[in-house]
C-alpha cells in the first residue's frame, strides 16, 4: 500500500513528533519514514517496482550519507515519480539551499516550524493545499 507522505528525516524524534501531527491534521493519513538518504532511495525503489506511489514526499535537506539534494535529484530522474511533489523541509533557511532545491526539481521548500503549535500549522497547510486544493494526476 503506498504512503500518503513518504517522509525522508534522520532526527528520530523530529519524525515522530512529525507522525503525531499528520494523525491529528488528518487521522487517515499514513505516514512512512526513511532515516537516511540511502534507505529513502531503497524505499523508493520498491515502491516503483511494486507501483506504490506516494502523494508527497517530503525531504529533509542534510541526511547522513547521500544529501537530501542528491536525494532530490535521484527521485527525479525516476519516471514514476515524475509527478510526485517532492518537499524539501529542512532547518536551513539559507537562500542558496532554497534555490538549489527549486532548481534541482523541488515543489517547494519549507523551514522546519519551531514548537509542536506551529508544526501543526505547517502540516495542515500542506494538506490543505497538496491533498484538498492541488489537482494532481496522482
Amino acid at each position: 500500500m503506498s504512503p500518503d507522505i513518504f517522509y525522508v528525516e534522520d532526527d528520530q524524534d523530529f519524525a515522530f513528533i512529525m507522525q503525531y501531527a499528520v494523525k491529528e491534521v488528518n487521522d487517515d493519513l499514513t505516514v512512512s519514514i526513511a532515516e537516511d538518504g540511502n534507505s529513502a532511495l531503497a524505499t523508493l525503489k520498491r515502491f516503483a517496482e511494486e507501483k506504490h506511489r506516494p502523494k508527497l514526499i517530503l525531504l529533509d535537506l542534510n541526511l547522513p550519507g547521500i544529501s537530501g539534494l542528491d536525494v532530490l535529484k535521484r527521485i527525479k530522474e525516476i519516471p514514476f515519480f515524475k509527478y510526485v511533489p517532492v518537499i524539501l523541509f529542512s532547518t536551513s533557511d539559507d537562500v542558496n539551499d532554497v534555490r538549489t532545491s527549486l532548481d534541482i526539481g523541488a515543489n517547494a521548500f519549507l523551514t522546519k516550524p519551531t514548537g509542536y503549535h506551529n508544526l501543526i500549522i505547517c502540516v495542515r497547510s500542506l494538506y490543505d493545499f497538496w491533498f484538498n486544493q492541488n489537482r494532481s494526476i496522482n
